[in-house]
Parts: structure tokens; C-alpha cells; sequence
């Protein structure tokens, strides 16, 4: 059965964040709000927590993962970032944008996609997941809540406890998330491509 944290999402209380964090230290999921909306995040050092997220989802291996790092220079150890991308991410982070890029051998196999060997990174800006990632010591991977079979996320905490507290190992609460889904640009190729129009203004990153 999941743990439920009431946390402030304003002043995150470290302990409640410490006990959330011992759990994925313990191989569980956790739900947790972010500045798009609530999603699922593991260790990206536990071996099955990759699939755990998947099957929880209903995914393939071909989905993205998503990579939560704590800043710039942590997405440099787990990503190929040249001068270019590095001048767009620094403008970008923290804030509301997925970047996709070529992962390191730092990223396990199972965790980037299988084909381009590529990986869904960002930092976000939401005080409380930025507090357990600092609590953790590490980057996680994350997927947004999106039951299987429908389209929209989660955004109510009670309700994803509801549903999922024999699935997951805790759910933190802090508050509705907004509600809308990030931007995603692939930086990948020789020039970035818009893969899904979200939150943030495209034109403050001269992409628009």
C-alpha cells in the first residue's frame, strides 16, 4: 500500500521528502506533482524500475522516458551537448521544455530508446520536484500519469492514490499541477525539430 505525503508546494518540507526518497532508494515508484502535471518517477540506477513505469503505463520500450536532472551541468553527464545545444538549454532550464538528445553510456540501455539511443531530459521548475530530486542525490526517470487507454493525466492526488496505491510505493501531494504538457524539441538531429507544442513561449528561445 502507498504512503500518502501532504507536501507544501511552496516550502517542501525536507522530511516528509527524505521519507519519499528513501522509497525509491528502495526500488518503489513514486507519483509526484511537476510543473506540467503529475507523473511517475523511479531511480534511474534500479534495474526494473524502467519497466515497472512502462508496464504501469501501458508502454513500449520505443516511448521516451523522461530524464528529471537537478540542473544544466547534471544533464551534461547523461547527454551529448555541443555549443549549440548547450546555449538553448541554458536558456531553456529550468522551465517547461523536454529536450531529446543523444544519450551517454552513463544512460542504461534500458532507459533510452532502443533504436536512436536518444533520451528525454529537463529540469524542472516546481519546488517541490526539484526538493526530491535533491533529496534522491540523483536524476529520475519519469513518465507523465496518463492511465492506460486515456488521454489526459492525472492531476488530483487523492484520486491517483485511489487507483494506483497497490502499484506504487507513495504518492506526494502537493496541490493541482497546470496542466499541460511540456514542449518537446529534438535536438538530436542537425537542427531542432518542434515535437509537441506545450507549455513556454518558443519565440524566448528563438524557435519561433
Amino acid at each position: 500500500m502507498a504512503q500518502f505525503f501532504e507536501v507544501h508546494p511552496e516550502n517542501p518540507q525536507p522530511r516528509l521528502l527524505k521519507q519519499a526518497g528513501q522509497l525509491l532508494n528502495d526500488g518503489g515508484l513514486l507519483a509526484i506533482p511537476t510543473d506540467s502535471s503529475y507523473a511517475v518517477v523511479a531511480r534511474l540506477d534500479d534495474k526494473t524500475a524502467a519497466d515497472a513505469l512502462r508496464r504501469l503505463r501501458g508502454l513500449d520500450e520505443r516511448h521516451h522516458l523522461t530524464l528529471l536532472c537537478r540542473d544544466l551541468a547534471e544533464i551534461g553527464h547523461f547527454a551529448r551537448v555541443d555549443n549549440r545545444q548547450y546555449r538553448l538549454l541554458k536558456l531553456a532550464t529550468p522551465g517547461p521544455w523536454t529536450f531529446i538528445l543523444e544519450a551517454t553510456r552513463e544512460v542504461p540501455r534500458r532507459v533510452s530508446h532502443p533504436s536512436r539511443k536518444t533520451i528525454g531530459i529537463r529540469v524542472p521548475k516546481h519546488k517541490i520536484t526539484l526538493a526530491l530530486l535533491e533529496a534522491a542525490g540523483s536524476p529520475l526517470m519519469s513518465t507523465t500519469l496518463i492511465p492506460e487507454g486515456e488521454d489526459l493525466p492525472m492531476n488530483d492526488a487523492q484520486a491517483i492514490f485511489d487507483r494506483y496505491a497497490n502499484q506504487l510505493a507513495g504518492v506526494i501531494d502537493g496541490g493541482a499541477c497546470p496542466f499541460e504538457s511540456t514542449t518537446v524539441i529534438d535536438l538530436s538531429g542537425p537542427t531542432p525539430e518542434i515535437v509537441r507544442r506545450g507549455q513556454g513561449d518558443l519565440a524566448t528561445l528563438g524557435l519561433d
